[in-house]
This record gives C-alpha cells, structure tokens and sequence, in this order.
C-alpha cells in the first residue's frame, strides 16, 4: 500500500516536471517568434521608444541588440543631425538624426546589408536604419528619419552604389525628442555639444 502511494506521488511529481518542461518550451517559443521587439533609448534631451521587427530584418536587429544587451550604447551620443540648412548644398537631401558612436575598439564585426527590397520596411517618418560607408559596414551607429526618406531605400541615390540603408525599427513614443535633437546646434552636421545617450535597454 505505501509502495503503491509512493509510486503514485512519483508519478504527479513527473507530470508536474513534464508541465513545467511544456511551458518553458511554449514560452521560450513565443519569446523568440515575437514579431516586434521595443528598446527604450534613454538621452539627456528625452526618451524616444522604438520598435524593431527581428522577422523582417533578423541580421540588423541581431547586431542592434548585441549592443544594446553588451551595455555599449550607454553613454554613447546622438552627435549629427541633417537638416534642411546644412543639407542646402546637397543634391539630395535628407533630415536624419544620428548617434551610436560607440569605442570603435569594442565594436562587433560590420554586418551584411539588408536592403529595403529585401526587408520591405521603407525609410518613412520615425524609420530606424544603420549607418554605414560601403555596403555590409555597419557596425554600431544607427539614424532616425525625420519625414519621409525614399532617397535612402533600395536604388535611392543618397549612396551613389544604390544599395539604400538596412531600415530595422520605428519609433513608436518620443518623435518630439528626435525633432528636438535635430534643433540643436551643428557645424558642418556635427552638433557642436553632442546629446548623450544614457543608455539603450530592452523593455516589455
């Protein structure tokens, strides 16, 4: 009779593990199938909220949030804005803020370039896109559009190669701090006092 209840009590203890097992399994899924990712960017002029899609744009999320989850971006700077006065002289022309200049000794390998044409998320009002020289460079700077940006999508002529930029996120909270950092004063596109970015962190 004790046997048997032990038996029984070993039994209830490995449908509960086989339940716990499931669960982890489901959640751990749900955890990385999720369509949309937010990181809060935290800066010395506001807070701007911004939401990456890892499905359409798997690489340049990936390297997005291995600086956000190694702590590099924290006390990094927005350090260059593109507005229509410094861009007058300019063929084409584009309104962007620019930050992520991070210790370039800690910087991961450049990525492969995920066009627009191959992501399908265009350089639109509040776009989050990466930086970069020649194609598959970028590293750790990233942009925000400020207006609608077509110049810089795939065969836009911003880069005379015609590649466009990698476009991976969108800022969903804090477009008045991105138009506020646009304000401030620049030389030459630099801003002559740089807006600190205290740190870039993942939120639910």
């Amino acid at each position: 009779m004790i046997k048997s209840f032990r038996n029984f009590q070993k039994l209830i203890i490995i449908k509960n593990h086989f339940k716990l097992i499931i669960l982890f399994v489901f959640s751990l899924y749900f955890s990385c199938s999720q369509p949309t990712i937010n990181c809060e960017i935290k800066s010395s002029k506001g807070n701007i909220i911004i939401e990456l899609y890892p499905e359409k744009a798997p690489i340049t999320v990936a390297n997005f949030l291995n600086y956000v989850d190694h702590g590099l971006y924290n006390n990094s700077s927005f350090f260059r804005v593109c507005t229509p006065q410094n861009e007058a002289d300019r063929e084409i022309k584009i309104e962007v803020i620019q930050g992520g200049n991070i210790d370039e000794t800690k910087s991961f390998a450049p990525i492969k370039i995920e066009t627009t044409e191959q992501t399908g998320i265009k350089h639109l009002n509040g776009t989050v896109s990466m930086a970069r020289l020649g194609p598959d460079t970028a590293t750790s700077q990233f942009f925000i559009c400020i207006n609608d940006q077509p110049e810089l999508d795939y065969q836009g002529k911003r880069n005379p190669d015609g590649q466009g930029f990698a476009a991976f996120g969108q800022v969903i909270e804090g477009m008045d701090v991105v138009l506020k950092i646009q304000k401030q004063k620049d030389e030459g596109q630099y801003l002559v006092k740089p807006i600190v970015i205290k740190s870039i962190k993942r939120i639910r």
